[in-house]
């Protein structure tokens, strides 16, 4: 399959029209924007923006319907904290670390991060060179978005595999045997850049429709940044103070304030709003619906309307033990659940684990078995950590505000507020609260890539990453830092050889 040498070229459909998040939810009309066509009016510009998203809810879910293409299980398997009903598509191989470039998954993130980089690469060539149809204010805010989804889908990529294909304009042919380019290299000529362009313009802080904002933008520039500064990377500690400033940026200006009520982020009412920063959009209208729900709820366990109740990851019983005792967060339909009531007859079904509740839309549930929640990228407490860590390893102590804000997080988990302390058992504070706040939302992976380090839920010890034996008594090793090139993709492009390393 030459999906490596045609994706470049492939220009989805895009749907003309303006507006809400709504508007580009919705399914596409049978209008085609062909590469390099001169846009004439404002619904042609805003088609190409609005194409820059469409492959953020593929995050989730790269090939609907299929079990192979839930790229979300990726990351939670990984890690050795979750497990899986039925053993899900490749989840044996993952819990015992024999996965290779044929497993799933890998193809799958490969394959639409970089649709995801295509469709920006046209909408940066066509928007730049429009004239006439907006105002330059309006003409730098759509290149901005595009600037900053490349940089996203880009930070994606190199997390996972490292070096990979730097691809930044339309190709003008079908010669696309690219080599990889270092990880370092995407991050100074294309991610960092980009990001940087996009903070220049005149985004709003916040935005409720969806959209990026300039919140979102600096909340990524955080998250670069305290990559950067870790490994592989290992920039130093004057990213740790840009990642500090960037997160900093967001919580004084961006408006955003943590909801009182963890069920509040799964109220649909509450999509890009209050603590989301951002999110991937889905709307149960538009017959784009969030597929988490029912990925997750127990399998076979007749709670919802849903014929497919898949229960593709939940919590090791270890996990579950680690949460501090009180810790609102593992309470009962807090973050997770251990019972529901039957949709037969309403009696309660008790389940043999904690499952994850932090993705439950009632009413889909319930009634309409589409699940019209978004999926968070960012939120106001994944940055008040952020800028926790980062600002700690610049100052080389906690300041006032780091603690303060990590206090907030674990007051609303009903938890005692910590003291002074050392810089490195802060560390170890912000890294246990971001386990713990932030676990199944595909952000634990990318932590113990970046901090080496591996939180052991039997010990209670911030074990080394390489080395660290997970509870299916599987060993980290150096292989599993980066994965591995989707073979696909090096049977059609021998230059992506020699493929990562123990693959």
């Amino acid at each position: 399959m030459k999906r490596f040498k045609y994706k470049y070229l492939t220009i989805a459909v895009l749907t003309l029209t303006l507006g809400s998040c709504k508007k580009f939810l919705e399914p596409p009309s049978t209008s085609f924007l062909s590469p390099g066509f001169k846009i004439t009016s404002v619904k042609e510009a805003q088609a190409l923006v609005n194409s820059c998203y469409s492959n953020l809810p593929t995050l989730l879910q790269g090939q609907p319907a299929s079990y192979g293409g839930n790229t979300w299980n990726l990351m939670e398997f990984m890690t050795g904290k979750s497990n899986s009903d039925l053993g899900q598509t490749g989840f044996v191989n993952y819990q015992t670390l024999v996965y290779n470039n044929t497993s799933f998954y890998f193809d799958t993130w490969w394959q639409y991060l970089y649709l995801g980089i295509g469709t920006c690469n046209n909408a940066l060539e066509s928007l730049g060179n429009m004239t006439g149809v907006v105002s330059d204010s309006a003409k730098n805010n759509m290149l901005a978005q595009a600037h900053a989804l490349r940089a996203l889908y880009y930070f994606y990529l190199v997390r996972m595999y490292g070096a990979v294909p730097k691809v930044t304009a339309v190709p003008k042919d079908l010669n696309l045997k690219i080599p990889r380019t270092p990880a370092k290299a995407i991050y100074d000529s294309v991610i960092i850049p980009d990001l940087l362009v996009a903070e220049s313009a005149s985004l709003p802080w916040q935005d409720n429709t969806g959209y990026l904002s300039k919140g979102a933008v600096e909340a990524i520039l955080a998250d670069v940044y305290l990559t950067y500064a870790g490994a592989a990377i290992n920039g130093g500690s004057q990213y740790y103070a840009e990642s500090a400033k960037h997160s900093k940026a967001v919580i004084d200006n961006g408006g955003f304030t943590l909801f009182t009520n963890y069920t509040d982020m799964i109220k649909p009412a509450n999509k890009n709003r209050g603590e989301f920063i951002l999110q991937a959009q889905f709307a149960a209208a538009a017959n784009n619906n969030n597929p988490l729900t029912s990925l997750t709820i127990p399998n076979y366990s007749g709670i919802s309307k849903y014929s497919d109740e898949y229960g593709s990851v939940f919590p090791t019983d270890q996990f579950i033990a680690s949460f501090p005792a009180g810790d609102k967060r593992a309470q009962e339909k807090q973050f997770f659940y251990t019972t529901y009531p039957s949709i037969k007859d309403n009696t309660p079904v008790v389940f043999a684990h904690h499952y994850i509740y932090k993705w439950f839309d009632s009413t889909a549930v319930r009634s309409t078995a589409k699940s019209d929640l978004n999926y968070t990228i960012y939120r106001l407490a994944d940055v008040y950590l952020m800028y926790a860590e980062a600002s700690n390893r610049a100052e080389g102590s906690p300041n006032t505000n780091a603690t303060g804000y990590v206090n907030a997080i674990r007051a609303r988990a009903n938890l005692a507020p910590i003291g002074t302390l050392s810089q490195s058992d802060f560390e170890h504070e912000v890294w246990l609260e971001r386990y713990l706040e932030l676990c199944f939302e595909n952000k634990m992976w990318f932590d113990m890539l970046r901090t080496r380090k591996v939180h052991n839920d039997v010990t209670g010890n911030w074990d080394d990453f390489v080395g660290h034996k997970t509870v299916w008594n599987a060993t980290f090793t150096a292989n599993q830092l980066l994965f591995p090139v989707p073979k696909q993709e090096t049977d059609v492009n021998p230059n992506l050889l020699p493929n990562n390393p123990g693959f």
